[in-house]
């Protein structure tokens, strides 16, 4: 009876906490929450009897402490700014009441904290009021605890960036790596060739979900997963959204082949006649192959350098390489094909986002560095490297260049074979 007990009582809990969330409408991943089980654990040691916060309480005076908690939080991180150094990122955006804000954001190894947010619609196109807004970011870290700066490459950025690097000349300025793919995508999916296959390709989709019993009748085929549509400001969406249909040809050809499809109204809409003809067309098919093909090395570099899982400048300036070598063995090397990408691709690399801190950053990656075979030793590569030591190592130069020298030539703690083993996880 004990056990029956025992169970009905977790019951009663479960299902009194299904109860709240399902009342208040909060969404059921919150129980994947870090604070979900310390509420529940705090509670079970109080026992029966407590009530729980008011209203008032959890608006005002909880709200005071949880931000007084944060705040501590955030300024136990000078310590590790001061140790390891630090970036400052500035993310642009604009809300829906039409406003500029601009979020600043302090990265370090142990995590990323929210500094503060303003309301810039009065001054983003001044450089110099937008670097006075940064400025005061830097003075707030300490600005001998900041070794780089992260914005979008808008013009009034670069410019900024300038100012920043003229004041606090051991500081990096460098735009955004997400923001110059996506560009790079957008370019791309402006050539001609490109924006015919995606003008086809989103009469096929349009086609499908404008239809609800087609969309129905593919539903019931085993392993069917939706179409996705490309976002409106995010172009890499649009190569995603052609992967998708594509990984559907076989599906949509099933479709138009079908007795349901022939023997429909459907069938004789000239749209819909449009739309089969398009399924039909293996060179549709194939264009969208070598398309999602061209675009995946770009696709995984998005992902890498996109991801907070780990710090990813080490692995820009490889990723760009591998992207431009990928997209020439996909032509055969043959020029007239891959330049009008690779193009592109060298412009906004080399006029935007190319820095010699993504030179360093690659030479100092263990994972790379310790591939001799297809490490890349162009000069521009160790220029980047000096560079950044000359204008940015205040003091032990000399020291720094030695440290560098045991590193390369996996001497000292680096010829262990932990150290040598753990290059590609660290």
């Amino acid at each position: 009876m004990s056990v029956l007990a025992g169970k009905e009582a977790i019951w009663r809990a479960d299902i009194a906490i299904g109860r709240f969330f399902y009342d208040a409408c909060i969404p059921i991943n919150a129980v994947n929450s870090l604070y979900f089980k310390p509420i529940l654990n705090v509670i079970s040691a109080i026992g029966p009897g407590y009530i729980g916060p008011n209203y008032h309480q959890l608006r005002v005076n909880l709200l005071k402490d949880a931000k007084k908690e944060v705040q501590l939080l955030v300024d136990s991180y000078h310590a590790i700014w001061a140790k390891v150094g630090c970036t400052i990122m500035g993310d642009g955006w604009t809300d829906n009441r039409q406003r500029i804000l601009i979020n600043f954001l302090v990265y370090c190894p142990e995590r990323i904290s929210f500094v503060k947010s303003v309301d810039a619609s009065d001054i983003v196109k001044n450089a110099t009021n937008l670097f006075q807004l940064f400025d005061e970011v830097i003075e707030w870290v300490g600005p001998l605890n900041v070794v780089h700066i992260v914005t979008d490459n808008a013009a009034n950025y670069v410019a900024v960036g300038r100012l920043i690097s003229q004041k606090h000349k051991h500081i990096n300025w460098s735009p955004c790596a997400t923001h110059c793919l996506n560009l790079i995508f957008k370019d791309i999916s402006k050539m001609d060739h490109v924006a015919e296959l995606v003008k086809r390709a989103s009469n096929v989709t349009i086609f499908v979900y404008n239809h609800v019993t087609l969309l129905s009748w593919l539903r019931k085929r085993e392993g069917w997963t939706e179409i996705l549509r490309p976002g409106a400001t995010r172009f890499a969406t649009t190569f995603i959204a052609l992967k998708s249909l594509h990984d559907k040809k076989h599906d949509l050809q099933a479709l138009v082949t079908s007795k349901f499809l022939v023997d429909s109204r459907y069938s004789k809409d000239y749209k819909s006649k449009v739309a089969v003809s398009i399924i039909l067309d293996n060179r549709f098919w194939n264009d969208c192959l070598i398309v999602v093909n061209l675009m995946s090395p770009l696709m995984r570099l998005l992902r890498i350098v996109d991801c907070d899982e780990r710090p990813s400048m080490g692995y820009v300036y490889e990723g760009m390489y591998r992207v431009r070598l990928g997209i020439k063995k996909l032509f055969n090397y043959n020029e007239r094909l891959y330049k009008p990408y690779t193009e592109i691709i060298k412009q906004r690399w080399d006029q935007q986002l190319k820095k010699s801190i993504h030179s360093a950053a690659y030479w100092w990656n263990p994972c790379f560095q310790y591939d001799q075979e297809n490490f890349c030793n162009k000069p521009n590569v160790i220029g980047g490297v000096m560079d950044v030591i000359d204008q940015k190592v205040l003091k032990g130069k000399l020291e720094t260049m030695n440290e560098m020298k045991l590193f390369r030539d996996r001497l000292g703690s680096f010829g262990r074979e932990l150290a040598y083993s753990s290059r590609e996880v660290l």
